[in-house]
């Protein structure tokens, strides 16, 4: 009789490892908070003041910071700069000592580089964005501006002033440069000039005209601006 052959029986296959259901999203894929906008640009202001950028990068990098949506997009505007702090988005280790942390502040609004108040009132203060220039016309109303909280984004702003049959009110921190003047006809321009002691101070200039109107321009006591090149350089 023969013998039955005896067949190796067939080896299971190994099945493949399951993916995850959610893989791990990259850091530059990350969304981008407005904190992070925020320290972006903070740190453009301070390369534009120390004149490592000149108007136009200074301007296309800030405008791509507040337009950025991920932590991708933010890291090439600050590659080429020496930063005073390193710009890092990753998390310190679980058992790191807690530094402790400024109060959060919200974020600075986008407004339009001018204010319009015909037979009526327009105000802006509180944390806004101001650029390098801002222009105001009141018209039989009143405009009021109050740069004492706002986030500076050039080392200096010219206001354009038109008041006519009504008046424009300009308040600064004490701690910034304030010039200029204007033309009063059957009206008042009163700018209360001062110079800052630190050389790195943002300037505001105002300059314009007032018919049968005023402008009032002059520094708020006991503001100061705190969100400028003053505090990277350790002037403070």
């Amino acid at each position: 009789m023969t013998k039955p052959e005896n067949h190796p029986e067939p080896k299971p296959q190994a099945r493949p490892a399951p993916e995850p259901a959610h893989a791990p999203v990259a850091e530059a894929d990350l969304r981008a908070s407005d904190a992070d906008r925020e320290r972006v640009a903070e740190l453009l202001r301070d390369a534009y003041a120390e004149g490592r950028l000149d108007v136009d990068e200074h301007a296309e990098r800030i405008e791509a910071a507040y337009a950025a949506k991920t932590l991708g997009e933010l890291a090439p505007l600050t590659r080429d700069l020496p930063s005073h702090r390193p710009l890092s988005f990753e998390k310190p280790p679980l058992d790191a000592p807690a530094r402790p942390s400024a109060p959060a502040q919200p974020p600075a609004r986008q407004e339009a580089p001018q204010m319009v108040a015909i037979f009526g009132g327009s105000s802006r203060k509180g944390r806004w964005r101001v650029g390098s220039h801002l222009k105001a016309v009141a018209v039989f109303g009143g405009v009021e501006i109050d740069l004492s909280d706002a986030v500076f984004e050039s080392p200096e702003v010219v206001i354009d002033v038109l008041a006519l049959f009504g008046g424009v009110e300009v308040r600064v921190p004490e701690n910034v440069s304030l010039h200029g003047g204007g033309v009063g006809i059957f009206g008042g321009f009163d700018v209360k000039e001062q110079t800052a002691a630190d050389p790195y101070a943002p300037v505001v200039r105002i300059r314009g005209t007032a018919v049968f109107g005023g402008c009032d321009a002059k520094p708020r006591r006991g503001k100061k601006l705190k969100e400028w090149v003053r505090k990277q350089l350790g002037a403070e």
